[in-house]
């Protein structure tokens, strides 16, 4: 998660088990979603201070600026316990949720998630600011038309919409008139949904956002509501309480990405009309081909620091994800048993065990078969029959060499400069693949190609 400037606020804190016993501390929360509690002195009293086993998973307390807070899935990192004196003592805290205090073991349902994504204005590229020029750009005027909300049922229950804030100029403009608008989506659910729940599924569309715009892009401003938990607004009026919640979402790159339209993917004008169904295709094939997925932006979001292990993910990448969506084998699964167990009888008795171990997988499709089946589909754009033939072949011997180190394969292997080539052609055969599992068509695909320059690179470096 994304917090642009880390927060610090003091306040008192107690377990919901025990709401008399109320200690100072400050909580903070910065970039990354990092949260820590602070606090002095101990929670428990007396003896019990003294247990490791002190059970606090959930704290509440009261802050400066937010008001009542919720601290979700806490531990000691670091516990003093004071002799007569002041001891400061440190929490580790998964998640927080400003705005309310939840009991002991009550679980936190929502009803809308809301949340904001890097580049997501870009992505979406609509606005409603527009500015004329006249008297040869000696004047300007700027007017802005709010524009609507962009909504689709992704399931029986949930809704997604693609909203827009904006703040309008204050009066007087003497010096300076701003206007701002912001584009954030929210997730709704009529029956409600647990918080987990929602940040999974925020997961899973900032991972097709990350895909589409082509960087580790991280969701900010995370907010949400309950209709159960409301304020007062006047007039014997009420609305649901935005909640506030931060957390540290795997999506996450230390440096905010430099986000240009023109190395997108796609963007959202081309697919608004099939949004819904590019959604529920990317979360049917997540359940099926997640590994592969964590394979893929695991080389996006800079956690490999050597080329090697990038390498590695993505040829395993490409693997994994041929495995779980190609049920093609070397033989019919009948043929190959009676295969096999002719082969174990003719082995000597002792050796028969090892021998099986051998053939578990005899029947599986080797690397550069996979290679092969996930390259057919888009061949024209990955070159003539030679040259597939030689990437699959560099493929397959680069990663046998790093996996096994056979000396044999030394001088086959890519390495270097070759090396980061083969990466490259890896990451946009994933890339394809994962266009066509969004149930882009030949054509769309072909001007996805076209358009995209950092996918039009990878594709074409020699």
């Amino acid at each position: 998660m994304r917090v642009s400037e880390s927060n610090e606020r003091a306040g008192y804190f107690w377990l919901p088990s025990n709401p008399n016993r109320k200690i100072p501390g400050t909580l903070s929360i910065k970039d990354g979603g990092k949260i820590e509690l602070e606090v002095l002195g101990t929670f428990a009293e007396g003896i019990e201070a003294f247990r490791d086993n002190e059970d606090f998973s959930r704290i509440v307390g009261q802050v400066e600026q937010e008001g009542l807070v919720t601290l979700d899935s806490c531990f000691y990192t670091k516990k003093n316990i004071s002799f007569g004196g002041l001891a400061r003592s440190k929490i580790y805290v998964a998640k927080v949720i400003a705005g309310v205090a939840y009991d002991h073991e009550e679980q936190v349902i929502l009803n809308s998630f809301t949340f904001a994504v890097e580049g997501l204005d870009e992505w979406v590229g609509f606005t409603g600011i527009n500015v004329t020029y006249a008297d040869g750009y000696r004047s300007a005027q700027i007017s802005y038309k709010p524009q609507d909300a962009v909504e689709y049922r992704i399931s029986d229950d949930l809704t997604l919409s693609v909203n827009f804030g904006y703040t309008l100029p204050g009066a007087p403009a003497i010096t300076e008139a701003k206007i701002t608008q912001t584009a954030y989506i929210t997730i709704s659910s009529e029956k409600g949904m647990s918080l987990e729940s929602f940040i999974e599924l925020t997961h899973k569309i900032t991972s097709l956002l990350c895909f589409a715009i082509d960087e580790t892009v991280s969701v900010k401003n995370v907010s949400g509501t309950c209709k159960e938990i409301q304020t007062e607004i006047g007039d014997g009026k009420k609305r649901p309480v935005r909640m506030k919640i931060y957390y540290s979402s795997i999506s996450f790159a230390e440096q905010p990405p430099k986000i240009h339209w023109h190395m997108m993917l796609f963007r959202f004008p081309e697919v608004k009309e099939t949004f819904d169904e590019i959604i529920s295709k990317w979360l049917e094939a997540y359940e099926v081909i997640a590994p592969a997925l964590g394979l893929y932006f695991s080389t996006k979001n800079n956690a490999h620091r050597y080329l090697d292990s990038q390498f590695l993910s993505l040829a395993q990448g490409i693997e994994t994800y041929n495995r779980r969506t190609c049920t093609e084998t070397q033989m019919p699964e009948a043929e190959f048993e009676h295969f096999r167990e002719q082969i174990i009888e003719s082995c000597e008795e002792e050796k028969r065990d090892w021998l099986r171990g051998r053939l578990l997988f005899a029947n599986e499709l080797s690397l550069s078969q996979r290679l092969k089946k996930t390259m057919a589909p888009f061949k024209k754009h990955i070159g003539n029959s030679d040259t597939r033939d030689k990437l699959i072949r560099k493929i397959v011997d680069t990663r046998n060499y790093l996996t096994h180190y056979d000396e044999s394969l030394r001088e086959s292997a890519a390495q270097g400069q070759e090396l980061w080539v083969v990466c490259m052609k890896l990451e946009a055969i994933f890339q394809l693949n994962f266009l066509s599992v969004l149930g882009f068509t030949d054509d769309q695909i072909e001007l996805v190609v076209k358009n995209c320059h950092n996918l039009n690179r990878k594709l074409n470096e020699i």
